[in-house]
């Protein structure tokens, strides 16, 4: 009896594409990796496969433009978003040759490729202009399993983006979520995601802030958090259905974090800057720390579907208690050790708690900040 061969098509993909992939738990810094020619952007670029399994719903590649230059064209049947991670360009999207939008962009900006339209990034500076892409490839090309359909469907989806002026003009809407604290901002270009107002989420700890996006009338979810100097915010963990965990840019800040499966002891610890790159893995708990002298905003680019557009069967359980039902563990039940770690990273950088009250494991008599 002949066994059957099992495919999984974006990274059969991934694999003729002529450019290689980082692995691992973490990208120290997005600006520095190392990149190769990439033929079919015209450009170069690297695949960025984080986490500890493959066949996630969500991937991500880095692309980088030469000072004046430009990409080719493309377009695609998966939703994308695109992070500037240094430099200064242009965009310009459409369905007509003869009417094309462009969408000026600098370094901290995050726009979003409406569903098959055409587009081309152009730097429009005397410097290399790196992009960081986030998109459900993984899950169209496992759906339809043909290349030339993906990349090359010339239906528009005139319903999402038909050409209309003011689509990337930076305006939005900010939505209430029905029974969450979180607030949703509904835009399609997000000019300075470092500098973007956020809104409180106390659920979460430590006295962060966050904002929610709906993005091109798109399923691919993100959001921007920040804490302040000298906290840390709960340990969490998402389910499988979250596309195999998310990635965590970090916009601003200095610190670390920690990631551990269930049921094990040992922390594994990841660094970070601006422009480092992390995963949480699905099911993994993570938890991060402010031991810089300024707040820690990050985006994270996630799966498991947007706060419009269910794409699994879960519920959002991230800041609700394990022992009420969620995925959060609470200050007062994590594990002793976390915060003593945390106090002696302050300490090695002359830094101060300013958890107090938020944590019974807290030793230093220092104000919540």
């Amino acid at each position: 009896m002949l066994e059957i061969e099992r495919h999984d098509p974006y990274y059969d993909w991934q694999g003729k594409e002529g450019i290689p992939a980082i692995t691992g738990l973490n990208v120290e810094d997005l600006e520095t990796a190392p990149l190769e020619p990439w033929a079919r952007t015209g450009g170069r670029g690297v695949f960025i496969n984080l986490g500890t399994k493959p066949g996630y719903s969500r991937a991500a590649y880095l692309s980088e433009i030469p000072p004046g230059g430009n990409l080719r064209p493309q377009r695609h049947l998966f939703e994308e978003l695109v992070y500037v991670v240094s430099g200064r360009g242009a965009t310009t999207v459409w369905h007509d040759e003869e009417h094309k939008l462009v969408i000026e962009w600098q370094e901290g900006s995050l726009l979003a490729i409406p569903l098959n339209a055409r587009f081309q990034h152009f730097n429009l500076s005397t410097e290399p202009t790196r992009l960081l892409a986030y998109n459900n490839a993984p899950q169209v090309m496992s759906l339809f399993h043909n290349e030339d359909f993906v990349f090359d469907c010339p239906f528009n989806f005139t319903d999402r983006f038909n050409g209309q002026d003011g689509y990337f003009n930076g305006d939005g809407t900010l939505y209430a979520v029905k029974n969450r604290e979180i607030k949703v901002w509904e835009t399609n270009f997000v000019p300075d995601a470092r500098g973007i107002q956020l809104h409180e989420w106390k659920a979460r700890g430590a006295g962060g802030t966050n904002v929610m996006f709906e993005m091109a009338d798109g399923v691919v979810p993100t959001h921007i958090s920040q804490f302040p100097v000298g906290t840390y915010k709960k340990a969490h963990r998402h389910g499988d259905d979250a596309g195999g965990g998310a990635l965590l840019l970090i916009l601003g800040g200095t610190g670390f974090s920690l990631v551990w499966p269930p049921g094990q002891k040992d922390f594994q610890r990841l660094s970070w800057k601006r422009n480092s790159l992390f995963v949480a893995p699905s099911s993994w708990y993570h938890q991060h720390f402010n031991t810089g002298p300024t707040p820690a905003r990050y985006l994270a680019l996630r799966g498991g579907g947007s706060q419009r557009y269910r794409t699994s069967g879960g519920e959002w359980t991230v800041d609700l208690s394990e022992r009420d039902g969620g995925s959060q563990i609470e200050y007062e039940h994590e594990d002793p050790r976390i915060h003593r770690l945390f106090e002696d990273e302050l300490a090695e950088n002359g830094a101060l708690c300013h958890m107090g009250g938020r944590s019974p494991h807290c030793t230093v008599a220092a104000p919540m900040g």
